[in-house]
């Protein structure tokens, strides 16, 4: 099993990738704070935001750094899956222990700052679905498999509910993944793409709703395997530091040249564009064989938690500012925003170290009693 593994044990420019991702959805989502209490959809003009003109693209464009955590997590779940024997047998345990404390937590907080956002303003604050529905189908994470109306509730969270889809596939092919990493997980990206780019599930046609809630799940499996192609062909030999290089360059040349193209142009820009981030990222951790970056793992610990805790975060500043100031526009002052990144920064660190760590042990703790 040694030879299905990297001989690196940690990719530290992957971790602290991971925290930057993180820290462009939240400049993404910044202009929630200017939104009214409104019935449903307002759209914000995001040049008012802080420092736009230095910031405007992580302001525009930090959301397709969702599709790069999938293609992250399909590359790390193959570095720690393929070589493990045993790994299969305790995987959902795993996924349970690291992922499910946090997000319940993070689900309960938001549930209590939309019911009193909801009190004061007669309206649910940018997730609309605060209902019995979606509170069960976050429970089980399961609330964006095709059967939500809508996001809801801690809304960043879709994303971790697609990925759970990606895991499942993932832990029924790793038995063949082993045996042909690179085939097989190149053949299920390519399915998983060929469904959105070849029109197979368009938003307009019908079934028009479920089409259009396929599509992430689709999208997601996609990335993720995309990650365990990249993993396997590392793997092969095939993906040293030049070619890394060489590929991430053409990529990035694609991605610019398809970004105006009026038919799945954005989409194939983001596809490109994403696995040229990774690939030049895993060029500077092959490189850096005296793990000088070593400080980028335990930055990017604090991920998860940055991600999950901004909209709660969001929600707070929002509720103190319509009780204080009576007007969203103060967001418009770059204190506001230098205190949303350090507060979800601190969140994310703090969550990591007393609450995520804690709650994994105590899962697998308790697993371990129970003889599970």
């Amino acid at each position: 099993m040694r030879a299905l593994r990297l001989p690196k044990r940690h990719f530290n420019a992957l971790d602290l990738s991971r925290l930057l991702a993180a820290l462009a959805v939240l400049f993404w989502h910044y202009q929630h704070l200017f939104v009214p209490p409104v019935a449903y959809e307002f759209h914000v003009r995001r040049a008012i935001s802080p420092f736009y003109p230095q910031l405007a693209w992580a302001y525009d464009y930090g959301h397709v750094a969702v599709q790069y955590f999938w293609a992250v997590s399909g590359f790390v779940f193959a570095h720690v899956y393929f070589a493990d024997a045993g790994g299969r047998a305790r995987f959902w345990l795993a996924r349970l222990a690291r992922l499910w404390p946090l997000h319940m937590l993070t689900l309960a907080v938001v549930a209590l700052l939309q019911a009193i956002y909801t009190a004061r303003h007669g309206q649910a604050f940018i997730y609309h679905h605060q209902d019995v529905k979606h509170f069960v189908l976050n429970l089980g994470m399961a609330h964006y498999w095709g059967f939500q109306d809508n996001q809801s509730f801690n809304g960043p969270s879709w994303s971790l509910s697609t990925e759970i889809l990606a895991y499942a596939a993932f832990w029924l092919l790793l038995p063949s993944l082993r045996r042909v990493p690179v085939a097989l997980a190149a053949l299920v990206a390519l399915a998983m793409f060929a469904l959105i780019f070849g029109n197979v599930l368009p938003p307009r046609a019908p079934p028009a709703a479920l089409s259009a809630k396929l599509i992430p799940v689709a999208a997601c499996i996609g990335y993720f395997f995309g990650g365990v192609v990249i993993y396997g062909a590392a793997l092969a030999g095939w993906l040293r530091g030049p070619v890394l290089i060489a590929l991430a360059s053409l990529l990035a040349v694609v991605a610019w040249a398809v970004a105006g193209v009026k038919v799945h142009g954005h989409d194939a820009a983001i596809l490109a564009g994403t696995f040229a981030v990774l690939l030049a990222t895993l060029a500077i951790d092959l490189t850096d064989r005296a793990d000088r970056l070593v400080l980028g793992r335990s930055l990017g610990n604090a991920a998860y938690g940055v991600y999950l805790w901004h909209f709660p975060l969001q929600l707070a500043l929002v509720l103190m500012v319509d009780e204080v100031w009576g007007t969203r526009m103060v967001f418009r002052q770059p204190v506001w925003l230098v205190i949303y990144l350090a507060g979800a920064l601190a969140a994310g660190f703090a969550s990591h170290r007393w609450i995520e760590r804690p709650a994994q042990r105590a899962v697998l703790a308790l697993a371990d009693r129970r003889g599970t």
